[in-house]
């Protein structure tokens, strides 16, 4: 960026320009603040979002599933165990059983072999309360007794259906080790005189872990399912609002727009009204002061000649600040004669206030910019030439605008002053430059680049730029 500078600067021209400068406003960011969203990059966002949190559920309810699944395949074999006990063994069993191993195998086993094992249970017991095995598919576990565990004896005193993962390592397993992983589901069965036995079968886990997974694969395509349908409707859901929100920015653009136009005829109403009325009556006032003054004079009256003459210098000065209160308000200048002018005008009506305001204006680099382009940077060199004059205690400033070589104009406001701590500067209100933020969003409105370096008595060096 091309850093403006006025030749044949005298002595007391601005210090130099400080190294560090903070940005203000910047057209090259890609969104200003309150600037609308694109909606193709809301609408994207959104989706990502939705597909992130989906996802998250879909991976909870996955594992939900599949842990549902399982306790349902569980289920499942503990059910098919407690119908093979009321359904095939129960109805076989009789009271002689109850302490005859081989009278139990002789009418167990055909039933048994006939209806009860498959390629997937691969043991079954029927065990007296004493822990005497009544009964097996596997001969060599009939007749041997072995201590039941606490379990087992409460599914015979307290009658229910328990499913666990078998414990392979007890002495009436150690002949299904090499199975691998077996549940086990027993439960009380009766003879016909009351006796409780204990029906016990044993399952490849393998074939849970099947059930399961076919279980899971049923709950996994609803839950995509559900998600993949909720993603379908939400798209719409969210262009429709997106749209929406984008048509209430652009209706509060339109106000905003119609509100500057009726501020603007505003000003340019009482800046009329000011001129025609109250400038006009001072200016009256002031001839006929200086009239009576020259009057009284003529008469030999010199004291009331000189009191009249102070009077009408007070009037002359206070037409003077009304005009440049007038070009405050609405520059005529800058909507009838273009930027230059108002600059330049700018810069005479700030010279009575006891600082000396150099321009140099480009004046074809004035006119290129845009009509709201040329509006923000006069606002911005109003303000930034009141603080300078009011708050730094400047005694010079100069006032420069310029093409920057790359198609862009620049405009600068370098002053003598007092100048400030530029890091707390952007934080407003509370550092005292409240007037950088009304800077920085004139020229963000405008989509211009605004920094502004400074610090104790370095002065104050504000440049505004445009892209080309």
């Amino acid at each position: 960026m091309t850093d403006l500078s006025v030749p044949n600067r005298t002595s007391d021209a601005p210090a130099p320009e400080p190294r560090q400068w903070v940005v203000l406003a910047d057209a090259r960011r890609p969104a200003r603040p309150g600037e609308p969203t694109s909606m193709r990059r809301m609408v994207i966002a959104t989706a990502v979002a939705a597909v992130a949190v989906a996802t998250v559920v879909g991976l909870f309810g996955a594992l939900l599933a599949r842990h549902t699944a399982e306790d349902e395949a569980v289920h499942n074999v503990a059910q098919l165990t407690d119908m093979l006990a009321r359904s095939v063994v129960q109805p076989a069993l009789t009271d002689a059983m109850a302490d005859d191993p081989k009278r139990a195998t002789r009418v167990l086993d055909p039933v048994v072999r006939n209806d009860v094992v498959d390629g997937s249970l691969v043991r079954v017991k029927l065990w007296s309360a004493s822990g005497l095995v009544l009964y097996s598919d596997d001969p060599r576990l009939v007749g041997q007794r072995f201590p039941l565990d606490g379990d087992a004896r409460e599914a015979l005193t307290t009658p229910h259906t328990q499913a666990e993962i078998s414990d392979l390592q007890r002495p009436e397993n150690r002949l299904d080790r090499g199975q691998g992983k077996l549940l086990e589901v027993y439960r009380p069965v009766w003879t016909p005189n009351g006796t409780p036995l204990l029906f016990e079968t044993y399952f490849k886990y393998d074939s849970v872990v099947a059930r399961s997974h076919e279980l899971w694969r049923g709950f996994g395509g609803i839950i995509l399912s559900s998600i993949a349908a909720l993603l379908l409707l939400l798209v719409p859901i969210v262009w429709a609002l997106v749209a929406r929100t984008r048509r209430a920015r652009a209706d509060r653009d339109r106000a905003a727009a119609w509100a500057l136009e009726a501020s603007n005829e505003e000003r340019r109403h009482i800046a009329a009204a000011l001129h025609d009325g109250v400038v006009q009556q001072l200016a009256a006032t002031s001839f006929a002061a200086a009239g009576e003054a020259h009057r009284a004079t003529g008469n030999g009256d010199r004291e009331l000649g000189d009191r009249l003459g102070e009077l009408a210098g007070s009037v002359r000065d206070a037409i003077a600040g009304l005009r440049s209160l007038l070009v405050d308000i609405y520059p005529p200048s800058l909507h009838s004669s273009g930027l230059a002018a108002a600059l330049r005008d700018l810069a005479r009506a700030s010279t009575g206030s006891g600082a000396k305001v150099d321009v140099a204006i480009d004046a074809a680099a004035a006119d290129a910019l845009p009509g709201d382009a040329q509006e923000s940077t006069f606002r911005v060199v109003q303000e930034a030439l009141r603080n300078a004059v009011r708050h730094s205690q400047a005694e010079h400033v100069t006032i420069g605008l310029a093409a920057d070589g790359s198609g862009g104009s620049v405009v600068s406001v370098d002053d003598d002053g007092r100048g400030f701590d530029v890091d707390a500067a952007p934080r407003g209100d509370a550092s005292g430059h409240f007037g950088l933020r009304l800077m920085a969003d004139a020229a963000a409105a405008s989509g211009a680049r605004l920094e502004v370096a400074s610090g104790p008595g370095q002065g104050t060096h504000l440049r505004m730029s445009w892209p080309a």
